[in-house]
């Protein structure tokens, strides 16, 4: 039995989540989850730091790490599978009794459509290479390729080629290239802009009733829509589209950014009214009942340094970051977040300046990148949401001591007076040893207090 099942006061049943758990908040604290994320968004302290886990594509956790994290807490009986809610990086549905077993803050609500661009429902079992069992939705491909391995089709429709591929043995897929020939004299910004649109009446009225089942829970919850994702080469592939026209493939979009910087310019720019215009359509159905809105996931940072120049992010990122950014904090009470992995330490002033109110996933492990510095330069201008711990090295392969003593040392540093979210840097990735997780969340729970 695991460190933290034995530290259970009260046995686990399979009918809800455990009681009197030690993740759990403190007893008899006036807190709720809100407030406590509202505080740290505020640059002061609460009751203790806050926690995420699953309220965005970038701030979950693998289907086989959940599995086992789940047998781990023994929450679930040995074979029970979990279901698979973001079948592109196969992320797997953090549910209610997790949340209540860990304490978790944060709660997410996205649109209708997966990356896919089919709905997670119907859903039938599977299993993962790793032997890992799993629900999938109902339009997911589960068979193999002749070579074994699985492909994916836009809107889960086999009559059109694939848009992504699990390699056999995989843990996630990897987007196809369907980029036809480019013609730089004939290239329509219209075609890279065909995945945009104004946001659909069921996809508003989905939102809104995901808003409004949340809310009574007193979780923090962070808006998903996708729309404001300027040249996020997870979504420049439009995998979700049966047939594709533009720029879309990932190296010739990056290529793009030197040579061809006034076409993009030119579709950010139908972008950004796109997405302005959908946020205010969401706020007249929510209004401040969202917490924060995941404005972008475009990575600007590489291992050793940043994937774009400061004066590129300044010259065709920045100007559509903060007119978005301004919107929000004019029309709403909701906080922006932007998520960028890598060594994005050269931009950290520009993105300040852009308006985002919190840093995700906080890639310590990159150039420039230590907690420390980023504390003492950022900290009363940016809430760092992520940088709990190393998911490259320490979490997959340290000890569950190392994870610990990890784990101590960063609510330490980006706790102090508020401005910290705490989440691992990126997802939890298949293959992270059971006692790592356990002792993963054992440590929040064990040092998170102010």
């Amino acid at each position: 039995m695991s460190t933290l099942a034995q530290n259970e006061k009260t046995p686990v049943t399979r009918s809800g989540p455990r009681q009197g758990s030690a993740f759990t908040s403190r007893q008899g604290s006036a807190f709720t989850s809100r407030r406590r994320v509202e505080k740290a968004l505020a640059h002061q302290e609460g009751d203790q730091v806050p926690l995420d886990l699953g309220g965005s594509m970038t701030t979950g956790i693998h289907a086989s790490a959940l599995y086992r994290l789940r047998q781990g807490l023994g929450l679930d009986a040995p074979g029970t599978p979990v279901r698979v809610i973001e079948p592109f990086q196969m992320l797997g549905e953090v549910g209610a009794d997790l949340i209540e077993a860990l304490g978790v803050d944060v709660v997410g609500v996205n649109r209708l459509n997966n990356i896919f661009g089919f709905p997670n429902e119907d859903w039938k079992p599977w299993t993962l290479f790793d032997g890992t069992p799993v629900l999938v939705p109902g339009r997911f491909n589960t068979e193999p390729s002749p070579g074994a391995d699985i492909l994916m089709y836009p809107e889960g429709d086999d009559s059109v080629p694939p848009s992504a591929r699990m390699p056999k043995g995989g843990f996630y897929f990897d987007a196809l290239n369907r980029q036809g020939p480019l013609d730089d004299e004939h290239l329509d910004v219209e075609d890279n802009l065909e995945e945009f649109g104004p946001i659909s009446d069921a996809d508003l009225a989905h939102v809104a009733g995901e808003v409004e089942r949340l809310w009574p829970t007193g979780k923090a919850i962070l808006l998903n829509l996708g729309d404001t994702g300027f040249g996020d080469v997870a979504l420049v592939p439009a995998m979700q589209r049966k047939h594709v026209k533009g720029i879309r493939d990932v190296e010739e979009w990056y290529v793009s950014l030197s040579i061809r910087p006034g076409y993009l310019h030119d579709v950010f720019e139908r972008q950004c009214e796109i997405g302005i215009a959908n946020l205010a359509r969401v706020y007249e159905v929510v209004g401040d009942k969202v917490t924060a809105v995941f404005v972008t996931g475009t990575d600007f940072g590489a291992q050793q340094g940043p994937l774009a120049s400061p004066r590129t992010y300044r010259n065709l990122f920045k100007p559509f970051h903060a007119p978005v950014n301004s919107w929000v904090h004019a029309h709403t009470g909701w906080k922006t977040f932007i998520h960028s992995c890598g060594s994005v330490r050269a931009l950290l002033d520009d993105i300040v300046d852009a308006g985002f109110d919190a840093l995700n996933p906080v890639q310590t492990s990159a150039a420039g990148m230590a907690p420390e510095e980023l504390k003492q330069n950022y900290g009363d201008r940016l809430t760092f949401w992520g940088g709990g711990v190393d998911t490259q090295r320490v979490l997959p392969f340290g000890t569950p001591e190392e994870v610990r003593a990890m784990v101590r040392d960063r609510i330490r540093i980006f706790g102090r007076g508020g401005g910290f979210v705490f989440n691992t840097v990126h997802n939890v990735q298949a293959g992270v040893p059971t006692d790592n997780l356990l002792a993963l969340y054992q440590a929040v729970a064990d040092f998170r207090a102010y």
